[in-house]
């Protein structure tokens, strides 16, 4: 078979290694715009796979010219040949840690399980090890659920948020490909989603499965027994944990009420031994009263809310900025958001300078790189520590491509800062 690989970053080299490895001959296409790509002939190609990075709509540019041509993605080869059930997370933030939570349940109930997709592992690295009696729990971006046309059993649909807006031409776009991982259901599946949503609400109907919705509003007790066993902080993540704790009670055709009753030493000891993720609100170090947080992956404004709101009633020197991904639309937002809950933001980067136009000067203070700007923060954080402990958190609340590689560059770098501090 002659396949054509689309794009070449970590899921493209995972599948020319799958492929070559079973004797297909494969071509790897990387480097192209959607013109170059609309002009090349495929013809001679049995199955063309897109990569993540690589939007679906470059291929019907000419669609006349692309009739008959077996377009597909990495993904929408996994779902096909994937040979046991799949649990599908998506939404905009949360993602991530939900899926990990998952896992962890998982573990104590001593369920083979795999944990692939956005967060960092391709699909296809694990397909030939599967076997029918596994889990796999799929961290699902937008990217990957564009085209999809096969849903899993197990959906989770959580906080849905503008995002990827540079990418998507616009929030209707977004919120479409987000609801592939319900569309598809049958009525032996389940879809749980986010009910004080209205996008998660909206796209939980477009299921035809079982609906479980949370937060759980009443009865609360039994479940709350559970969720306080988490030492990670932020309702935020007792929130990702609920989502977490029902999909698996989905999986087992329980209640999550019944699920919990007949394990609930296994889930609270799940939730105990869940020490986040990294980048995600990470707790870092204690230094002179002052706690440093590493919240790198907060690059748009809801993100760096939930993260402020998790530490309401404690004083909060922030390092935020970075570019932008609304062109600068949210920008009224956040700072709106740290006149409310920051005592001093040390800003960087492309949307830092906007930003300092927006808040009063005593506000703010503007640092030319990552290192100046920890240096400036730990200063503001322990003049308050002197009287009361303080929090010291960087959630940008944008992407990070104007000064670095991308948020693990970003996140890795700001903890190297923090931990050589004395």
């Amino acid at each position: 078979m002659q396949i054509a690989i689309l794009g070449h970053g970590k899921e493209g080299q995972s599948a020319e290694k799958y492929f070559l490895a079973k004797n297909h001959q494969v071509e790897v296409f990387d480097n192209f715009t959607t013109d170059t790509l609309s002009s090349i002939d495929f013809s001679h190609f049995d199955l063309i796979l897109r990569s993540p990075s690589v939007p679906p709509l470059g291929f019907d540019v000419h669609a006349d010219d692309n009739t008959g041509y077996n377009w597909s993605s990495m993904t929408k080869y996994f779902f096909e040949h994937c040979p046991c059930p799949i649990i599908g997370v998506t939404g905009t933030k949360g993602k991530g840690t939900t899926c990990s939570m998952i896992l962890s349940i998982f573990q104590e109930l001593h369920k083979k399980t795999w944990l692939v997709g956005n967060i960092g592992t391709p699909a296809i690295d694990i397909l030939d090890d599967l076997k029918p009696d596994h889990v796999v729990i799929y961290e699902m971006s937008s990217f990957q659920l564009w085209d999809l046309e096969k849903s899993p059993h197990v959906a989770v649909i959580l906080k849905i948020e503008p995002d990827h807006l540079n990418i998507h031409k616009d929030f209707a776009e977004y919120t479409a490909a987000k609801g592939n991982i319900a569309k598809y259901q049958t009525t032996k599946d389940y879809c749980v989603y986010y009910r004080d949503n209205p996008e998660s609400r909206r796209l939980a109907t477009l299921s035809r499965g079982t609906k479980v919705a949370y937060p759980i509003k009443t009865d609360r007790k039994i479940l709350d027994r559970v969720l306080n066993m988490l030492t990670i902080p932020g309702q935020h993540n007792r929130e990702n944990a609920e989502a977490a704790l029902t999909a698996v009670a989905s999986f087992y055709d329980e209640t999550i009420f019944d699920f919990i009753d007949a394990h609930e030493n296994e889930l609270a000891l799940a939730m105990k031994k869940f020490q986040g993720l990294p980048h995600r609100l990470q707790f870092l170090r204690e230094l002179n009263h002052v706690r440093y947080y590493d919240d790198n992956f907060a690059t748009n404004v809801a993100s760096t809310q939930v993260a402020l709101e998790s530490f309401r009633d404690e004083p909060i020197i922030l390092i935020a900025g970075g570019r932008d991904k609304t062109d600068n639309a949210d920008l009224p937002e956040i700072a709106r958001l740290i006149k409310k809950h920051v005592t001093k933001a040390v800003l960087i980067g492309e949307s830092g300078r906007e930003l300092c136009k927006l808040l009063p000067e005593k506000k703010w203070v503007y640092a030319n790189n990552l290192q100046e700007a920890t240096f400036v923060a730990r200063v503001e954080a322990e003049k308050i520590a002197k009287k009361q402990p303080a929090i010291l958190l960087m959630s940008p609340a944008a992407a990070s491509f104007d000064m670095f590689e991308n948020v693990y560059d970003r996140g890795t770098k700001f903890q190297k800062i923090v931990q050589e501090l004395e």
